[in-house]
């Protein structure tokens, strides 16, 4: 997923996910138990499937998509294969699943098996446990055919009334599946550490078309049934569907963009060096392995900038600014394919070899297609970012991989593993040259093709083949202070932006007074260095400024999503009242959690507003994501709003 790149460090919630992509997840949660013992490594702890046992190869789905109940329900077949031969009972991840019946066989051949649901544990869900059948021996490969259907209250599927979407007559299904809400749609192993190959037939009102993480055909008919399938394997994550009134258009060769009718001339323009980004990033990481990359355009609710989901990347309608300048979006979404995607982390513990990876390549491409003083912008606020989090993430925490306890949860880490994972690789490749590191990269990505490896295992290869090939530049035993040390090593550089230092200096110098808003040279900065200044303008700027900034350059009615989320922060934070009525209708159009936290947390926290928290999160909280009212919740509980 792809956070946002802005000075401001926002409250998430423990469900929201470790990304998509997402910098979006931000606060630290409950620290674990005193004496809880480090988790084994290589495991991934946030599954309560015994995959170690058995494991799946090949997912099939054939479900109907039920607006008026809010249901998915069907069939899931899974493909798996007996790791461990004496094992007897099989363990999958659900949450909140109804499960009508389970049935095993070698090929065709099916038999009823008995089958158990757990206790809830937490936000991993219920474990269900099927029981081989008395007689049953797997062959080498066997299928595990479940019937179900979703609760209305999933934790992945938001379900959109005709009103919230941009046409205003279909209804409109989307999922959002990391880290850990697969399981809220399709009983499976919800685990990195397990790939499947997966094929899907969907069947949706006659009027609307589904589309899911796998090949999808733009010319398919609007028949009421669609069929899917994805031939390279995926962890769970990355399980995606939507359902809607979408029309497609090309963008290039192997790009395209799916949207709702009225947003597509806009997004095509908008995100039109799609085609060019990926020929950019071939010609440095290798071959894009995944056939078309197409982008979805989903409402304002979605709960992140974006999903990097195979073949088709969720994004939201927010960076549609009218400029390109909120497109590195797009950039992050689309590195996925090579770091995320196509290699994966095989726990969570190791997600930074997902987003730190991501995070550097699509700053470098950014670099390529804007320049470097754009880049050194994103990478400057990404910096600023991480030092906010090292305030009040727990030092064990702010490892790149830390060693988990058993009362962990996701969200213990925040987001620190984006920037720190990427400063560590913009590190190495000022030491070992660009061209040399590009080399490593790119080889590196060809070995663990399809892989979910660990963090041990990149450190094994990255000695073998860039370390000991090239003596006396770096070491193990430097990169480990990154890897499982707090904050950043000495050896850190801090990244440096001119226009966003003078932007800093601006804000200072016009709260003293000592400039005046028309001396400011907005027209020369971009979106990130305006969003800079309001980020620093001290508290002493006085409401009479700060109504001056606002109709100087229109803030309260800014496009720029992200120009608007810092204005409206502050307006909270700093009780600006001439802008509350702007404030709230922002808190009401969007549902992307990263641009509406700051402004709740500003609301509850400036000591007079936290009822209006309440009442403007009561009023809105229908049209948000599942996981953007966990996180918005949070906020305002927290503070007694």
């Amino acid at each position: 997923m792809k956070p946002a790149n802005a000075l401001l460090i926002l409250l998430m919630t423990l469900l929201c996910g470790l990304s998509a992509c997402s910098r979006e997840a931000t606060d630290a949660g409950d620290a674990a138990a005193p004496g809880d013992t480090a988790l084994d490594r290589s495991h991934d702890h946030f599954t309560l499937a015994n995959y170690e046992a058995f494991t799946t190869r090949h997912l099939a789905l054939d479900l109907d998509v039920d607006f008026e109940a809010r249901t998915l329900s069907g069939l899931a077949t899974l493909h798996m294969q007996a790791l461990d031969k004496e094992a007897r009972e099989i363990i999958l991840d659900t949450r909140s699943l109804h499960i009508q019946g389970v049935w095993m066989g070698n090929g065709d051949d099916r038999q009823p098996a008995e089958f158990s649901l757990g206790e809830a544990v937490g936000e991993f869900g219920e474990a269900l446990t099927i029981q081989l059948p008395e007689r049953f021996v797997p062959g080498d490969e066997f299928v595990v055919e479940l019937r179900y259907r979703t609760d209305p209250g999933s934790t992945a599927l938001q379900w959109l009334p005709p009103e919230l979407t941009s046409g205003g007559e279909h209804p409109m299904l989307f999922s959002q599946s990391q880290s850990i809400h697969a399981r809220s749609w399709i009983p499976l192993q919800d685990t990195p550490s397990v790939r499947i190959t997966y094929e899907a037939t969907i069947r949706t009102p006659v009027e609307l078309i589904a589309l899911m993480s796998a090949e999808n055909d733009p010319q398919a008919p609007r028949n009421g049934t669609f069929q899917f399938k994805m031939p390279q394997p995926i962890p769970s994550y990355l399980m995606a569907i939507a359902v809607g009134n979408f029309v497609f258009a090309p963008i290039g060769e192997q790009t395209g963009i799916y949207s709702e009718p009225e947003l597509l001339e806009a997004a095509a323009w908008e995100f039109g060096e799609t085609q060019e980004m990926m020929d950019r990033t071939e010609a440095v990481y290798g071959e894009y392995r995944w056939g078309r990359y197409d982008l979805l355009i989903l409402p304002p609710s979605f709960p992140y900038g974006g999903m990097e989901n195979p073949r088709l990347s969720f994004i939201t309608p927010t960076v549609i600014a009218g400029d390109r300048s909120l497109t590195s979006l797009i950039a992050h979404e689309l590195a996925h394919s090579w770091s995320g995607n196509l290699v994966t982390n095989a726990t969570w513990r190791d997600i930074w070899l997902n987003e730190g990876f991501t995070s550097y390549l699509d700053t470098r491409l950014v670099e390529m297609l804007y320049g470097k003083t754009r880049a050194d912008e994103e990478r400057y606020n990404s910096y600023t970012n991480l030092i906010t989090q090292f305030g009040y993430v727990p030092p064990r925490m702010q490892a790149l991989a830390p060693d988990l306890l058993a009362g962990d949860g996701e969200e213990s880490q925040g987001s620190t593993y984006y920037a720190k994972g990427q400063f560590m690789l913009d590190h190495l490749e000022r030491l070992f040259g660009r061209e040399r590191f590009d080399r490593f990269l790119a080889a590196y990505f060809d070995h663990f093709a399809w892989q979910s490896i660990t963090t041990e295992q990149f450190v094994a290869y990255i000695d073998e083949h860039l370390f000991q090939p090239n003596p006396g530049i770096y070491s193990v035993a430097q990169l480990e202070q990154w890897l499982y040390e707090p904050g950043l090593p000495d050896e850190a550089e801090v990244p440096v932006a001119e226009t966003i230092e003078a932007s800093s200096r601006f804000a200072r110098d016009y709260a003293a007074g000592e400039v005046v808003v028309d001396e400011i040279p907005f027209g020369q900065w971009s979106p990130q260095a305006v969003v800079n200044l309001l980020a620093q303008l001290p508290m002493s700027t006085t409401t009479e400024q700060l109504t001056l900034l606002d109709s100087t350059l229109g803030l309260s009615k800014s496009r720029n999503a992200e120009i608007a989320r810092e204005w409206f922060t502050q307006v909270a934070h700093r009780r600006h009242l001439p802008a509350y009525p702007a404030m709230e209708a922002h808190l009401k159009r969007f549902g992307r959690t990263w641009l509406l936290a700051g402004t709740y947390r500003g609301l509850a926290t400036n000591g007079e507003d936290s009822e209006l928290a309440s009442r403007i999160y009561g009023e809105a909280k229908s049209s948000y994501h599942p996981l953007t009212r966990m996180a918005i919740e949070q906020i305002v509980t927290a503070q007694g709003a």
